[in-house]
């Protein structure tokens, strides 16, 4: 910032005015999230931001002890933000930053820290600036937006008119409060809260992989994986069960203390440990692993037709175009076929739909997927041709309706892609 810099931008850009006791820097590697105001606790608003700032910090090593939603109600914030400093380093919360008197979130927080809340005089005018520029009268209970506690500064917001409170505390733990808006919290963190973060110490060093597993239910992949690897504390092994894939996530980080596996000691990496347990977990589950991170099917598929150089056909009844969705980024799918009406006589000749699919599309590798009701669950029958042979599988997917659908789709693109695999394995 530019010496002659004055008026709003210099109020928010300037450092904390001088605290009330000395503050020492401390790294975050444990952060708390609040998530402040009635309309959130009573279901009327949606909270997008607690998630959202988990991930943030989440990917940069920092342990997340809590999410918090809180109605607009001093005492219990001002307990949310004493039992968070005790339980981590850094506390953030979204909310209650406006004019009104519901509005709560600076009172808490200078109550917590025993001060006193006053006019910042840079914030004030930054604030009759905004309304002056489009003609309005401004309203005295804006002020409120101009607060600071000594122990306090400024968060800019572009985007609104509650700047954010960046709050040390003596013992190096931190307060961030933004506002609840996504459209103003999320340009607040990215431009001024992270780079702040980061300079001060945020997080430890942290290897995190996940591994996506089909073809096997999640009580069946903790059970396979046993308590020798699901109790670990380092590396902390989780599964989730999503609609395309049941999740295993390893996260791991350094450890000074433990010896390699040459019996020397001097500590091992995250990535050394994260790496010691994956090859376990991979003996346990590995035929059951068609993706890391984020893949998704498209693109798991993809992968493998490109390094064969083939291009897909798919056709599908009963699923109404839930395999089409699934696999609407696929670069190598040449066509997608969506039949309507009585599957009976399809199912029954799978193969051949299976082969006409692929030459009707001008592709390598044909896919047919009938999927009808069985009870309360969805039979699934799938074929596959490929230059390299055929395969016809069935199987009953829990559920009907919208989600036995659905998990008739990925059912079919995970024989697909199995077939895939087991075939070009065979070539070699």
């Amino acid at each position: 910032m530019p010496d002659d810099a004055n008026g709003p931008e210099r109020a928010l850009c300037r450092p904390a005015r001088a605290t009330l006791q000395a503050v020492s820097l401390r790294t975050a590697i444990s952060a708390e999230i609040l998530s402040i105001g009635t309309e959130l606790t009573v279901g009327d608003t949606r909270d997008t931001n607690a998630g959202e700032i988990a991930g943030w910090l989440s990917e940069r090593g920092v342990t997340i002890t809590r999410l918090v939603a809180l109605p607009d109600d001093l005492e219990s914030v001002r307990t949310a933000f004493a039992e968070g400093l005790l339980r981590a380093d850094l506390v953030v919360s979204t909310g209650g930053l406006g004019p009104t008197p519901d509005d709560l979130t600076r009172e808490a927080i200078a109550a917590l820290c025993g001060e006193t809340v006053a006019v910042d005089e840079g914030l004030e005018a930054w604030l009759r600036e905004l309304w002056a520029r489009r003609n309005l009268p401004f309203i005295e209970a804006n002020l409120k937006q101009a607060w600071l506690i000594p122990s306090a500064s400024a968060i800019p917001n572009d985007n609104g008119t509650a700047p954010g409170w960046w709050v040390e505390r003596p013992d190096g733990r931190l307060i961030v409060a933004l506002p609840g808006p996504p459209r103003e919290m999320r340009p607040m963190w990215q431009a001024s809260v992270l780079p702040r973060l980061l300079e001060r110490g945020l997080g430890r060093e942290l290897e995190v992989r996940t591994l996506r597993t089909s073809g096997i239910g999640e009580s069946m992949v903790v059970d396979r994986l046993g308590p020798d690897v699901m109790e670990l504390t380092n590396p902390v092994v989780t599964t989730y069960a999503r609609q395309e894939a049941v999740d295993v996530r390893i996260a791991a980080t350094p450890e000074t203390n433990r010896a390699g596996g040459d019996g020397r000691r001097g500590g091992l990496t995250a990535i050394e440990i994260a790496d010691e347990v994956e090859t376990i977990i991979l003996a346990r589950i590995g035929e059951h692993v068609w993706g890391r991170g984020q893949a998704t099917w498209a693109e798991a598929l993809d992968d493998i037709l490109a390094r064969c150089g083939w291009r897909l056909a798919t056709s599908e009844s009963g699923t109404r175009g839930a395999l089409a969705a699934l696999l609407a980024e696929c670069n190598a799918l040449a066509r997608a076929t969506v039949i309507s009406g009585d599957a009976t006589a399809y199912r029954r000749k799978a193969q051949q739909a299976a082969e006409s699919t692929a030459r009707d599309g001008g592709a390598d590798v044909g896919l047919a997927l009938v999927a009808r009701l069985r009870g309360d669950d969805t039979a699934v029958t799938v074929a596959v041709t490929t230059p390299l042979g055929t395969h016809r599988e069935r199987r009953v997917v829990f559920l009907g309706g919208q989600q036995g659908r659905q998990r008739a789709a990925v059912a079919a693109a995970a024989i697909l892609h199995a077939t895939l695999v087991r075939q070009t394995k065979e070539q070699r």
